[in-house]
C-alpha cells in the first residue's frame, strides 16, 4: 500500500503528547431534509491500563491505573442509499474497523519501534475486512441495490497521523490559521479533474461531484484506498474528520474560522453544525475534532519546529 506524505518536514522524534494535551470530541446529527441518519463515527483514545479484579486497598480507584496516550483513532463513514442499508453499511463498517483495532492492529508502539510496512499491511487488512462484511450482509438481505459507505480513518501514532480514504468524507489538518484538506475526494468529478477531463472550475456544479468513485462495499471486488500520513506534533495543531453533509454548506475558509475562534474542541463541533444547519442541513452532518491543546511544555522540552 503505498502512502502519500504531505508537507516535509524533520524527522527527528518530539515529546509524545500527554493526556491533559488531548482535547477529543465528535457528533453527529440527521439534518434538516433526511429521515434516516445515514452516518457512523468513532473518537477514542487508546492507553495501556490496568485492571484490578481484587485488592485488599481501600482506595483503588485513586490509582493510576490508565496509562499514558498511545494512539488516537477517529473514524467517519457516511452510508450510500438514502435508507436504511446504507446506515447499516457505516454501522457494520466502524464496528468492524474498531473489532479489528481492538483484537490485531498493532498501532500502539512508539514510534521508535513501530514497523510501519507491517503497519500499513493491517491497515488494509482492516478496510478489506469491512469491505467484504458489508457485501456479505448485501448478498444475505439480497436488495435491488448494494450496500456501500464511504471510509475516512485517522489513527495517530506520534508524530504521525495515518489517514485511510474511501469516499468523500474528508480529513483535515489546521495549524496556526491555516487550513489543508489531507484526504483527496473519490468522486467521480474528482476523477475527472484530476484526468484532465473536466476543468477544476465545473467540479463545484457536477452532476458527479457526489458520486463515489471508491467505496467500502458496493460491486467492487476490492476495495483499494488511499493512505495519507501527516507529521501533527505542532503546539496548537487540529485534525478535523467530516461527512459531506458539512463541507455541501460550510467551505475550507469557514472551518478555519471556526476553528480559529473556538478554543474547545465540542464548541467547534456545534458550531459548524449550527452553521450547516442553518443553510439548509440538506444532508446527514457528522463531525469529529482532536486538538493539542496548547500549554506550557516542560522545563527544558524543545518545541518541535516542523
Amino acid at each position: 500500500m503505498k502512502v502519500a506524505e504531505m508537507f516535509t518536514t524533520n524527522v527527528n522524534r518530539s515529546q509524545r503528547v500527554r493526556n491533559d494535551e488531548i482535547d477529543l470530541f465528535g457528533l453527529t446529527h440527521p439534518g434538516k431534509k433526511r429521515a434516516e441518519n445515514e452516518d457512523h463515527f468513532l473518537a477514542c483514545t487508546v492507553h495501556p491500563e490496568v485492571i484490578v479484579h481484587a485488592t485488599s486497598l481501600p482506595n483503588v480507584d485513586l490509582l493510576p491505573l490508565r496509562g499514558e496516550w498511545r494512539a488516537t483513532i477517529m473514524l467517519v463513514a457516511d452510508g450510500v442509499g438514502g435508507n436504511a442499508d446504507g446506515g447499516d453499511a457505516s454501522r457494520i463498517t466502524t464496528e468492524t474497523i474498531m473489532r479489528y483495532v481492538s483484537s490485531s492492529l498493532q498501532s500502539y508502539h512508539d514510534t521508535g519501534s513501530l514497523e510501519e510496512d507491517v503497519f500499513l499491511e493491517s491497515l488494509r487488512v482492516a478496510v478489506m475486512e469491512a469491505h467484504q462484511a458489508v457485501r456479505t450482509e448485501a448478498k444475505q438481505r439480497g436488495g435491488p441495490k448494494p450496500m456501500a459507505t464511504t471510509l475516512t480513518l485517522g489513527i495517530v501514532i506520534w508524530p504521525w497521523l495515518y489517514v485511510v480514504q474511501l469516499g468523500d468524507s474528508r480529513a483535515y489538518y489546521y495549524w496556526d490559521g491555516k487550513i489543508t484538506q489531507v484526504t483527496r475526494d473519490q468522486t467521480v468529478a474528482q476523477e475527472l479533474v484530476d484526468q484532465g477531463v473536466m476543468p477544476r472550475e465545473r467540479l463545484a456544479s457536477s452532476p458527479y461531484r457526489h458520486v463515489l468513485s471508491r467505496a467500502v462495499g458496493g460491486e467492487a471486488e476490492e476495495a483499494i484506498p488511499e493512505v495519507t500520513r501527516v507529521r501533527i506534533d505542532r503546539f496548537g495543531s487540529v485534525l478535523l474528520f467530516c461527512s459531506d453533509g458539512l463541507t455541501k454548506h460550510v467551505s475550507d475558509d469557514e472551518i478555519a474560522k471556526e476553528i480559529s475562534k473556538n478554543s474547545a474542541s465540542e464548541d467547534v463541533c456545534k458550531s459548524l453544525l449550527d452553521l450547516a444547519l442553518e443553510r439548509g442541513g440538506s444532508d446527514n452532518i457528522t463531525i469529529v475534532v482532536v486538538r493539542r491543546r496548547i500549554m506550557t511544555p516542560p522545563m527544558g522540552t524543545p518545541v518541535p519546529n516542523v
